[in-house]
């Protein structure tokens, strides 16, 4: 009876494991090859990380539904990369290494690194992701040919600033390509606006696919009819075709080992790590929550999963992979309810290379820039920089400098000025609301909350400063969690040398917590659930240490509440 409802669970989900996992696919492949093209590494590479996203992360990962692949967060650093390397084979040692780092990440249980990075900055980080593919990808709309390497040889060294190639492209217009280019663009808006709220088998056609479809079939009109010159050559996708299994084998590339001892391969490893880590574990988050069952994934289980992706990918010529929210949640939409779908997806991919890679070779360029263009404005949208100045400059800067910085450096420095940032003003918040001070003509509330820092000392002294002469004080610590050393000696020096200024102070602190005031400033009455105090015995004290003549003066200042 338990085989039996076994296998019943097992046909039951493949029932919708298969039909999404077809979706998936269509959706994966044309941004595999994408992706490849806008990190200027081999298109084959990005088919390899996308099998390598499917099966292996796929059948390690705890998550059911999440979907690895090369991921557009990663173009930036890997185009730079390889540039700097100026050798993809030697850019593989980084993706294995890369790998390896994540797989101790997981073991040191790294996994809840993605809660302590500020969430704006790292709508900040997409955003500026989503700007370097639109600068990085119109070159490859508007056809510059410059921009469209004849092989994948020599997209390896190509060079440039990404925003002089920008300008520079608009010199250098192939009216084909634009033209192409510019109605994927278009007709990408236009199907977002058709099927927004729509539900059925309409919401589950991938609009990448029909891109696709679009580009290969204007492409052959032109062709035909001599309209103007087809795309070919560089203008269209290049994936190499094998006569048979053998030479299939061949097209994958291993590793140069001899550049392991290169700093730069190091350093480059860890910014890949960090940064593939953190947006897998922010797609995982994503993902969890459009789980309609709710199930939660195990971060550090995915760490392991990434690395050992990363690092399989890398030794047979693939690029990084993450978690991508894109193929996730297509995933999700097409209801899927587990891994198998991931997996049956890898597999379809890996299929299509081997068996019909002459139909990929169809896929112009310009069509593939159209939808990263497209991704890279849903990253960076106008709507997204509105709703963060909204939410305040607390908000707004953190996520505009990390923009602005990664655009001036690279991704790693970018998030780092910005995690920066973001702590500046989480430590100004704070510092500013640890203290708060009320004044009410002679009437004074110093009231301590949360943590109150020896950075707040300056300002609660000042402020003792500017009580006068003959001001009633209340200094309440009730709802501090914690006072600094240095906070507790400023309160308990205003506090002795008040009764010189006849100023009446009363402290009240919790009853459960010791901030460490003397025993001599406190009170022992804990009625109502707090200590209070009135401060006789303490100017009689006062009084004992002074001069005859000051004492005096005291007797005529002091008098007891």
């Amino acid at each position: 009876m338990n085989t039996n409802s076994k296998s019943k669970n097992i046909f039951s989900n493949l029932a919708s494991d298969i039909p999404s996992s077809i979706v998936v696919f269509l959706v994966a492949l044309p941004l595999c090859l994408g992706v490849a093209l806008a990190s200027n590494a081999p298109l084959f590479s990005g088919i390899i990380a996308g099998v390598c996203g499917g099966i292996i992360v796929g059948i390690i990962s705890g998550s059911q539904l999440s979907v690895s692949g090369p991921a557009a967060g990663l173009t930036a650093i890997v185009a730079s990369a390889i540039i700097t390397l100026q050798s993809f084979e030697a850019f593989l040692v980084v993706v294995v290494l890369a790998g390896v780092l994540q797989v101790i990440l997981g073991f040191v249980k790294a996994g809840i690194i993605g809660d302590y990075i500020p969430n704006s900055v790292i709508k900040g980080m997409l955003a500026a992701i989503g700007l370097i593919l639109i600068i990085n990808q119109v070159p490859q709309l508007l056809g510059d040919k410059s921009a469209l390497p004849a092989n994948d040889e020599e997209s390896i060294a190509a060079t440039g600033n990404i925003f002089v190639n920008f300008f520079k492209a608009f010199g250098h217009i192939t009216p084909a390509a634009l033209l192409i280019g510019g109605i994927c663009l278009a007709f990408h808006f236009i199907w977002e606006k058709l099927v927004a709220g729509k539900k059925g088998f309409l919401k589950l056609i991938p609009a990448p696919l029909l891109i696709v479809f679009i580009g290969v079939g204007l492409n052959a009109l032109f062709a035909s009819t001599g309209l103007m010159p087809g795309l070919a050559d560089s203008y269209l996708v290049n994936i190499p075709r094998a006569n048979s299994a053998e030479e299939f084998v061949t097209f994958f590339t291993t590793p140069d080992w001899s550049t392991i001892w290169n700093s730069q391969i190091w350093i480059l490893a860890v910014t890949v790590a960090l940064v593939a880590s953190l947006e897998s574990l922010l797609s995982l988050e994503a993902i969890d929550d459009m789980d309609p069952y709710q199930r939660a994934s195990p971060t550090n289980r995915e760490l392991k999963a990434q690395g050992i992706g990363n690092i399989v990918s890398g030794l047979i010529g693939g690029i990084p992979v993450t978690s991508v929210i894109v193929r996730s949640s297509a995933n999700v939409n097409s209801g899927a309810k587990t891994k198998m779908s991931t997996i049956l997806h890898g597999l379809l991919l890996l299929s299509c290379v081997a068996f019909i890679p002459f139909l990929l070779n169809m896929i112009p360029k310009t069509a593939l820039a159209a939808i990263l263009i497209f991704t890279g404005y849903k990253l960076a949208k106008p709507s997204l920089f509105k709703l963060y100045y909204k939410k305040g400059w607390d908000q707004f800067l953190p996520f505009v400098i990390t923009i602005a910085a990664i655009l001036a450096t690279d991704l790693l420095k970018g998030v780092i000025v910005g995690i920066g940032v973001g702590l500046f003003f989480a430590f100004r918040s704070n510092f500013r609301k640890a203290v708060f001070v009320v004044k009410d003509d002679t009437k004074y509330l110093f009231r301590l909350r949360k943590d109150v820092s020896f950075l707040n000392k300056a300002i609660i002294k000042q402020n003792l400063e500017k009580v006068p002469e003959g001001a009633q004080v209340i200094i309440d610590a009730m709802r501090a969690d914690y006072i600094d050393k240095d906070i507790v000696e400023v309160i308990e020096d205003f506090i002795i040398h008040a009764p010189l200024k006849n100023i009446d102070v009363q402290l009240e602190t919790s009853g459960f917590i010791d901030h460490g005031f003397s025993y001599k400033i406190l009170a022992n009455d804990n009625s109502d659930g707090h200590l209070r105090r009135t401060y006789t015995k303490v100017i009689t004290s006062t009084k004992q240490k002074t001069t005859p003549e000051a004492k005096e003066e005291l007797a005529n200042l002091a008098t007891p509440q």
